[in-house]
């Protein structure tokens, strides 16, 4: 299958829940996609009877009809049949090189780091093309993630020339407390879904963001 290859530039990083109800997520959605986006990762959070692949199909096609590119997390195989364009992980996989041989074709490929700076060293190492900072402030959709200090975030750049994306608790009040940060983008989920009015908080992070 061969895919459009799609990068992600710096910006908003979208975060979407699967397990909301559907009309909703996706009528919030196509208005998000109006508006300049990183990319849009769609959570492992999907329903025990979730038919998952017809999901990925949808949001990919509102998705790339804008150019913007969409990315799994952690379940990786979904894109050996779907029009997907990455998967981020967690945690580093045991077997990335393995992965990018069953894949067979280029894909997006971003981690989560902590306050452990091997994970930064392990992303070089291995050609990953982002790496996202969680948890930035504390975060009930990122409850797993340990508060990442700003000392680590700046030493990060110091180490590496990937994309950094900070993630967890970003709010349109305390984004200013990131001005002096090193980094490209922010990954959002709940303060932009959450709001009546998506569009318009976009457009407020994007300012904020400038």
């Amino acid at each position: 299958m061969e895919i459009n290859k799609r990068k992600i530039h710096a910006g908003i990083y979208l975060v979407i829940d699967p397990s909301i109800d559907e009309a909703i997520l996706l009528n919030k959605l196509k208005l998000i996609a109006e508006e300049p986006i990183a990319a849009v990762q769609i959570w492992d959070n999907f329903l025990a009877d979730q038919h998952i692949e017809e999901f990925i199909k949808t949001i990919t096609t509102i998705c790339h009809k804008k150019n913007i590119p969409v990315l799994i997390n952690n379940n990786w195989k979904w894109l050996r049949s779907t029009e997907l364009d990455g998967v981020h992980f967690d945690k580093p996989p045991d077997n990335i090189d393995q992965i990018r041989q069953s894949v067979k074709r280029h894909f997006i490929c971003g981690i989560t780091c902590n306050n452990d700076l091997s994970l930064v060293h392990w992303a070089n190492q291995n050609h990953i093309d982002y790496i996202s900072f969680c948890s930035v402030f504390p975060s009930s959709t990122s409850n797993s993630c340990e508060l990442v200090t700003f000392e680590n975030i700046a030493k990060c750049k110091e180490i590496t020339a990937i994309p950094v994306f900070l993630a967890g608790g970003i709010t349109l009040e305390n984004m200013p407390k990131l001005k002096d940060l090193p980094f490209n983008g922010i990954a959002v989920i709940s303060g932009i879904m959450n709001s009546a009015t998506p569009k318009e908080t976009i457009k407020k992070y994007t300012e904020l963001l400038k």
